[in-house]
């Protein structure tokens, strides 16, 4: 067998799968799952299709899943319905004895995949030798498993969209400074709520290796990776203009990695925990406007019959990369470990992960 056939058996769905009717991939996975039993568990991110959330034993947010998946002590599998930063996680906090399995490898991270380790070598020697040893880093869990390995070994930690308010604060007593990786949404956002000023925020263009900042460096607090979800950045100031003038009794509630102008102009923002609590606790009859993925966005629809619910923009598509993993990729995954050849492992190295679980030990010790 050549490389580029063992990719293909590897990476790309066999040809067996695509003649299959919905009835009958469904059937299978549930003959798979029963099969497997204890040995398997499926998680499955709020973002995913609903033809595969139908089949997963728990969803969640990327996070909360890999620590879900690290207490199914008797799953020698997990496969990760998700995207590849996720499943890097999950392998990180879960034994050695366990493998996690992507059911397509395509399913990537733009965002995650806006920051490298070369890349982020490269600027943290840089910004030392313009700021000295006074910055701390801190990752969005939303990257590759290598830089939140870099994090963890320069005494940073991850943040999440619920508790990143709370990991800034930590970070400011560490030092006087923070270089915040790949999001400069989610980053700028935060800080603004806290109280920092946008005059006081320096960006990191890694594509030119440059700083861009127009204040005096003394005065720079938060230096902000060039980085973005390319979902959230698709809302739009004019999105938010339209609902207004349309439905002028509508709530706007976004996702806090769209940018800081929509940010701004919501009436909410918060976590996909946050999103999902607030539209569930919200009253009969009560009009939203949405600002996240739109698979999340159907599902809340569906779930709520009783509230009118739009995506704040009329014209998203799921989140591209998320969306690649479906029923016949889950049934592969599955058939594999049957067959006793699992594909799609995905393996982190030792050293990474110990770093890596650094830094996420120090968030979850402060949240």
């Amino acid at each position: 067998m050549n490389i580029l056939e063992q990719v293909t058996n590897e990476r790309f769905l066999p040809e067996r799968y695509n003649v299959l009717t919905d009835e009958q991939v469904h059937k299978r996975l549930r003959q798979v799952k029963e099969k497997l039993g204890k040995d398997l568990f499926i998680p499955g991110h709020h973002y995913q299709r609903e033809e595969v959330i139908r089949h997963c034993d728990s969803t969640g947010d990327s996070l909360q899943l890999a620590q879900v998946s690290a207490k199914q002590k008797d799953a020698s599998y997990i496969v990760f319905c998700g995207v590849h930063f996720m499943a890097e996680t999950a392998d990180m906090l879960t034994e050695n004895h366990q493998k996690v399995l992507l059911p397509d490898m395509r399913a990537g991270c733009s965002m995650a995949d806006m920051a490298n380790l070369h890349q982020t070598e490269k600027a943290w020697q840089e910004l030392q030798g313009i700021f000295g040893d006074t910055i701390i880093p801190l990752t969005y869990v939303n990257s590759t498993a290598e830089i939140k390995g870099f994090v963890g070994s320069h005494g940073g930690a991850t943040v999440t969209s619920s508790n990143a308010h709370v990991m800034l604060e930590w970070a400011f007593t560490q030092k006087e400074r923070i270089l915040f990786l790949p999001d400069q949404h989610l980053g700028r956002n935060t800080a603004v709520d806290l109280g920092i000023l946008l005059e006081q925020m320096a960006v990191w263009d890694p594509s030119k290796h440059e700083l861009v900042y127009d204040g005096n460096i003394q005065e720079c607090k938060m230096i902000l990776w060039k980085g973005h979800c390319s979902v959230h950045e698709n809302f739009t100031v004019k999105n938010v203009e339209q609902v207004r003038s349309k439905h002028p009794n509508m709530n706007i509630l976004v996702h806090p990695e769209c940018t800081r102008e929509v940010v701004e102009l919501s009436d909410y923002n918060g976590s996909t925990k946050y999103i999902i609590d607030m539209i569930e606790k919200a009253g009969v009859g009560t009009e939203w406007a949405i600002g996240t993925e739109m698979n999340l966005v159907q599902r809340l629809i569906n779930r709520h019959p009783d509230k009118t619910i739009i995506s704040l923009n009329p014209y998203m598509c799921p989140c591209l990369t998320m969306n690649r993993i479906d029923a016949k990729h889950l049934l592969w995954s599955l058939d594999s470990i049957v067959e006793g050849s699992p594909v799609n492992v995905i393996t982190v190295d030792e050293l990474t992960t110990n770093q890596g679980v650094l830094a996420i030990n120090r968030m979850l010790e402060r949240s």
